[in-house]
């Protein structure tokens, strides 16, 4: 017979657990793994309370989720540019001298504040840092409201226009 880890010609060999692969080694490769009839015994019997575990487990991810109850986001102000222009004023700064201050160029700075250039987070915790104003707010989103009495889903009659 041949020990399948080192390739030795071996009158007998054995069946050992190797990093989770079943081989036939020789009596010298088998240090290297777990006895197969040892580790296959260690295995402990399924009792009710896991099969009930499991089931509620299984019932749990097989339930449908409502993916946008309850989520919040955060979002811009609306007037993100008139309060960012407001708070640098306060401080008695310019465009150019509060671009330099951030790190930024006057030109970015300029179309923020004229609302039109939505900036990315990183320059939205600059200014928010530099300033000492807050830019975002956290929004919920709201529960879709039924038409019928008790109803709470989206149906066909929310859409249509009753005369």
């Amino acid at each position: 017979m041949i020990c399948e880890m080192c390739g030795k010609e071996v009158p007998q060999t054995r069946p050992v657990i190797v990093e989770g692969s079943r081989l036939n080694v020789c009596p010298g490769c088998s240090r290297f793994g777990e006895d197969y009839r040892a580790s296959s015994s260690k295995g402990a019997p399924v009792t009710q309370s896991v099969i009930e575990e499991r089931l509620e487990k299984r019932e749990r991810r097989m339930k449908s989720k409502d993916i946008y109850a309850g989520s919040a986001s955060v979002e811009l102000v609306d007037d993100y540019g008139g309060v960012i222009r407001a708070a640098r004023e306060a401080k008695g700064m310019d465009q150019e001298q509060f671009a330099a201050s951030i790190l930024e160029k006057k030109g970015i700075i300029a179309k923020i504040e004229s609302n039109s250039l939505i900036p990315d987070d990183k320059i939205i915790k600059k200014i928010e840092k530099a300033l000492g104003i807050k830019l975002t707010e956290t929004v919920q989103s709201g529960a879709v409201v039924g038409s019928g009495a008790g109803s709470k889903r989206m149906t066909l009659a929310n859409f249509i226009r009753k005369e």
